[in-house]
């Protein structure tokens, strides 16, 4: 049987390679998957920005110098980088609804999940949901299909109103949103540990926004971990 390259469409090479051997099914060619950045040391010790050393950086700074948002999310850490190809990569997959391309990122997902959460001994952990406006205009919700790949205990413990796409606001606009997030029954979130799961973190305002939600409502503690850092 063929097996074609989920990004670019062509035919696979059967010839061994690093990304092969890590990729134990490929899902990508080697051309395509290098073209995507892994996030390499130093980044923020937050938000995992790349960046030249591990000192907290200007934006994460800005939010826990403000009472209202200082150590709502603990960390975020993330895979990739929004460089080119992934913003091309990530466009077909979210918003022309090719779900399957969540095949591509599977091993390092799960690779950065037990890198950096493992040991933290998680209660659970919690896809960052879409309205239900937006789930049906898309068919699925990427950070659930990113969510399935780890094993933690899934949870849903939070939903969202409908809202403009957050792709659409500026960054002040995200920063200044209202809060779309609700939890639909506390006492599965008291004293827990909880892990976000999402797509990408840009400003952090989503994750921050469910994250305050949670921790609102009896949360022990939330980090995140998502595919990309923008």
């Amino acid at each position: 049987m063929t097996i074609l390259c989920l990004i670019c469409h062509e035919e696979l090479s059967q010839q061994m390679s690093w990304t092969s051997f890590l990729l134990s099914e490929p899902k990508a060619c080697d051309e395509c998957y290098q073209s995507l950045r892994k996030i390499n040391s130093p980044t923020c010790p937050l938000c995992f920005r790349p960046q030249e050393d591990d000192n907290v950086c200007q934006d994460c700074l800005t939010w826990e110098n403000d009472p209202h948002w200082k150590s709502i999310l603990q960390q975020n850490v993330s895979v990739f980088e929004y460089n080119d190809s992934m913003k091309e990569l990530l466009a077909t997959f979210k918003f022309r609804g090719d779900a399957a391309l969540v095949e591509v990122f599977q091993n390092e997902f799960l690779a950065s999940y037990k890198a950096h959460y493992l040991q933290k001994k998680l209660d659970f952990g919690i896809p960052i949901p879409l309205s239900l406006e937006r789930l049906y205009e898309r068919g699925f919700n990427q950070a659930k299909l990113l969510a399935d790949y780890i094993p933690l205990a899934p949870s849903d413990a939070l939903s969202r109103i409908h809202h403009e796409k957050q792709s659409k606001k500026s960054r002040h606009e995200r920063l200044t949103a209202s809060n779309v997030f609700s939890v639909t029954d506390s006492s599965k979130i008291r004293n827990k540990k909880i892990l976000l799961i999402d797509d990408i973190y840009t400003t952090g305002s989503t994750l921050r926004h469910a994250s305050k939600v949670l921790k609102d409502n009896g949360a022990a503690s939330v980090s995140s971990l998502t595919l990309i850092r923008s």
